[in-house]
């Protein structure tokens, strides 16, 4: 990717990658985070390095919930580790000759994705022992997925859930896809909006609490989501 490629811009990035893979922006962070995606590859190459940490981390121990003052205090401090690596790795790339704003963005990212990757490491360690090293045993449902060779897992844990999925194609242009609940009846929204890495990899937490919930649907969505589906899900997962 040269200097002068405007998908090297650091315009809009503002080291959302990683508390977007943590599920830690706000709704309105998340919906402008996921558009500042489809114009930025090097924040879509930063999320797809975030998410394979995150999603090989978990399996050191169960997943538990994290009060949100502790998620409020890891958020900040990741943050404040990217905002003091930036100038240090910024300084490191100009003296090698790289002068240009665009030249100097790219060399600093890799420090920033580390510090990130740190946070990411934190997170999940002081959710952990927080929790007294977790008691719960975590439910891992199959899903069924329609696109072909797609794969996709439900992770429950303390009336909570996390979905993995693995080789599914990017949502088509415009699209997003956007995760369902059912209890009764029709099929209820969520704020969890989110795209896949260029190898198809995402893991997205389900909102708020899955305890009464029969299904957990995934559909492709307009972007910004929908209030109702539009057209009929790509991943089903069956929780009774």
């Amino acid at each position: 990717m040269s200097a002068q490629d405007p998908q090297a811009s650091p315009g809009g990035c503002d080291g959302n990658a990683a508390p977007y893979v943590l599920g830690s922006l706000t709704e309105e962070e998340h919906t402008q985070f996921v558009l500042h995606l489809e114009s930025c590859a090097v924040c879509r190459e930063e999320v797809a390095s975030l998410q394979e940490v995150a999603q090989a981390l978990p399996a050191l121990a169960p997943l538990v919930q994290a009060p949100a003052e502790l998620k409020d205090r890891i958020m900040a401090t990741v943050r404040q580790e990217a905002s003091l690596s930036a100038p240090a790795a910024h300084s490191t790339a100009t003296a090698r000759g790289r002068s240009t704003p665009a030249g100097s963005w790219l060399g600093w990212r890799p420090a920033l994705a580390g510090a990130m990757l740190a946070g990411i490491l934190v997170a999940l360690v002081a959710v952990v022992l927080g929790s007294g090293g977790g008691g719960g045993q975590t439910r891992v449902i199959d899903a069924q997925v329609l696109a072909p060779r797609a794969s996709a897992k439900l992770r429950v844990s303390e009336g909570h859930a996390e979905l993995d999925v693995a080789d599914m194609p990017q949502p088509t242009a415009g699209r997003v896809y956007e995760v369902w609940i059912v209890r009764a009846g029709t099929p209820q929204p969520t704020d969890a909006l989110f795209t896949v890495s260029a190898s198809g990899q995402a893991t997205v937490g389900v909102p708020g609490s899955v305890s009464g919930v029969k299904e957990i649907l995934v559909s492709s969505e307009p972007r910004g989501g929908s209030s109702s589906p539009t057209r009929a899900p790509v991943i089903v997962a069956h929780l009774s």
